[in-house]
């Protein structure tokens, strides 16, 4: 049904697939107030990129670990830069693939392939145990990483199973030319002009009440939340809600946590609260 969010002024902080969430959200009538969190950049130095790139070419590795649907589409631009896409499209083809989560399986069905297996849960903890029901012993084991994450915890976990690991960390995040337009989104939010928020990520929760403290405006945050409908993508989001004090009112049901279940949840949610 379209139209089931006119009416309402949404904010989202998405940055990796934020296009394609505002349109989602236009396509149901909101309007949406976009404020990215940061920027994405290629790794600033591409030397360890492509030499893992060409040690996946040279022996691809039993088991390759894909954290984020972004990660796998900047490795892939980064083969492309030095002629070797194809080549590492098909090594990529000779392991066994573990996606965390949907999106990763989403790039790569983008070149052709499907995950072997994807983890019941989207995250690091997933992914560990995931990992903990194969045998690992002797194996090397490619682990696409992803920034705003201390890693060391799952690259243990990975090691002590007798693995060796290579990890490969493709893109890092820009956040100091958002802090603005954070800020600027945290007063929209206190002064009645947004009518719920929408966070797809744990690090979007703790960006915002960073930048809050940076600039000294936490307690406009919280009295802006206090004012919007807060919706959360799932659990792993919701969690961190929880650990700075702060609610989920509204979330998708039945383990779909992922962006038009919450759009759904949100009409649902919005509509019922409505005066």
């Amino acid at each position: 049904m379209a139209d089931r969010l006119s009416g309402f002024r949404i904010l989202i902080l998405e940055a990796r697939e934020e296009a394609q969430f505002s349109r989602l959200l236009t396509e149901q009538g909101a309007d949406v107030l976009q404020c990215p969190m940061f920027t994405i950049r290629d790794a600033p130095d591409p030397a360890p990129v492509e030499g893992w790139i060409r040690r996946c070419i040279e022996t691809p590795p039993d088991e390759l670990v894909l954290t984020t649907g972004e990660g796998l589409r900047r490795l892939i631009k980064a083969a492309r830069r030095i002629g070797l896409d194809q080549p590492f499209i098909a090594a990529i083809g000779k392991s066994r693939t573990i996606a965390r989560g949907p999106k990763p399986g989403k790039a790569l069905r983008e070149i052709g392939l499907e995950a072997a297996i994807t983890t019941d849960k989207p995250t690091s903890e997933g992914i560990a145990e995931t990992l903990a029901q194969l045998d690992l012993d002797g194996h090397r084991v490619g682990l696409q990483l992803y920034p705003d994450r201390d890693h060391s915890t799952l690259i243990g976990k990975i090691a002590a199973q007798g693995a060796h690991v290579d990890p490969v960390l493709p893109y890092i995040y820009d956040a100091s030319a958002a802090e603005a337009n954070i800020v600027g989104a945290i007063g929209e939010m206190a002064d009645g002009r947004v009518d719920a928020i929408a966070l797809t990520s744990s690090g979007q929760v703790r960006r915002l009440v960073e930048v809050a403290r940076i600039h000294r405006c936490e307690d406009t945050l919280r009295a802006g939340l206090d004012r919007v409908k807060i919706a959360s993508v799932g659990p792993v989001v919701s969690d961190e809600l929880k650990a700075y004090g702060l609610r989920t009112d509204i979330m998708p049901a039945n383990d779909a946590f992922f962006m038009k279940p919450l759009i759904s949840a949100m009409a649902a949610g919005l509509r019922e609260a409505a005066p």
